[in-house]
């Protein structure tokens, strides 16, 4: 049996923390204090991005000791439980879609679909993989409008609920497709069968995923200083392609996105079986592995209350506000987390998977 790597679930903590944050900013507003603006603006499509490769991570070690002992029970057992989770995200997500439409859920539960099916697979197939979707996806947006749907005014989905729109959003224009985005679970899975309870691998891991990220970032800003001036269209377009934004998540973003999760989860490893005893890595732990409960509560009661007092019209708040009722938002995750873990092992959401899918 792999042993728990708390590390990982204080990486889950920090992955569901700049959701938060992203979320509420693209919610409430994001108006004024640029500077503020600027920094938070990085967290755009990183923070998802960390919480489906730490999928992968989590599937890649759940699997390791059956895979390893060659044990195909229990790999089959493993394949069982993962398809009753991927459905039951489904969806959850699709109903909970209703609500917020930049849901991830019901699309991470299709990246484990194909989690499943590569569940075998060696890091050299799982890479080979992943490099192949990041690289197929400038391809189809040659084929295909990647527009077609969007109404950006209200950032809505116009066909959604028809089969075609619906399928178009799931695999090619929706916040999260599953092509590129599934690239990010199988990284993780490439990663999580590294040995990453060995100190030297976790800290080559840090500086190799840093660098990347580093020279993503290089890429990106000179290429785009290279810009030449022209019909703004154009130039609005050369920026979504050259820049590192989720949408369209071209392979700059998907290196970014890649590399600033792995170095993420490598410091938190690292520092976490460092201070494995102190307060605050043990608050973050209970509060990673309650991950789940808090994605859907951010939306239901986080942004449900603002939108129920209504002090301001929705997208029109400060920058300012958004952040500080995130840090606010979080600060009451972390109390519940102590609270809950405190007298039950699971969190709510946690507890009802459980129990659907053992």
């Amino acid at each position: 049996m792999q042993n728990r790597i708390i590390g990982i679930d204080v990486a889950r903590a920090f992955a569901i923390f700049g959701m938060i944050i992203v979320n509420f900013k693209m919610t409430f507003g994001n108006y004024g204090n640029q500077g503020l603006a600027t920094i938070l603006n990085i967290l755009d499509g990183k923070a998802a991005s960390t919480f489906v490769v730490l999928a992968g991570v989590g599937i890649a070690l759940m699997s390791k000791g059956s895979l390893q002992n060659y044990n195909l029970a229990g790999i089959l057992k493993i394949k069982k439980k993962l398809f009753k989770k991927a459905l039951f995200l489904f969806l959850v997500g699709l109903s909970y879609s209703l609500i917020w439409p930049a849901d991830i859920l019901h699309f991470y539960g299709v990246y484990m679909l194909l989690a499943i099916v590569l569940l075998r697979s060696t890091q050299t197939v799982l890479m080979l993989f992943s490099a192949s979707l990041i690289v197929l996806y400038p391809i189809l947006m040659i084929i295909w409008d990647y527009d077609i749907g969007w109404d950006y005014t209200v950032m809505e989905y116009e066909d959604l609920w028809t089969t075609a729109g619906f399928f178009r959003n799931l695999f090619f224009n929706g916040f999260h497709p599953v092509i590129p985005w599934s690239a990010f679970m199988l990284i993780g899975m490439w990663f999580g069968k590294m040995e990453l309870d060995n100190n030297d691998t976790v800290k080559k891991a840090i500086w190799v995923s840093f660098s990347v990220f580093i020279c993503a970032q290089f890429v990106s800003y000179f290429s785009m200083l290279c810009i030449p001036e022209g019909g703004q269209e154009t130039r609005i377009e050369l920026i979504s392609i050259l820049g590192t934004k989720p949408m369209p998540p071209l392979p700059l973003y998907m290196i970014s996105g890649s590399s600033i999760a792995i170095f993420t989860i490598s410091v938190c490893i690292l520092v976490s079986k460092k201070y494995k005893k102190s307060k605050a890595i043990q608050v973050l732990k209970n509060t990673g592995q309650l991950a789940l409960t808090f994605y859907i509560a951010h939306v239901v009661l986080g942004i449900g209350i603002v939108e129920a007092i209504g002090v301001t019209e929705m997208g029109q708040y400060s920058i300012n506000f958004s952040f500080f009722f995130a840090l606010l938002f979080i600060v009451g995750c972390i109390i519940f987390s102590i609270i809950v873990k405190k007298y039950m092992k699971h969190g709510p959401i946690e507890w009802v998977m459980r129990k659907l899918t053992n």
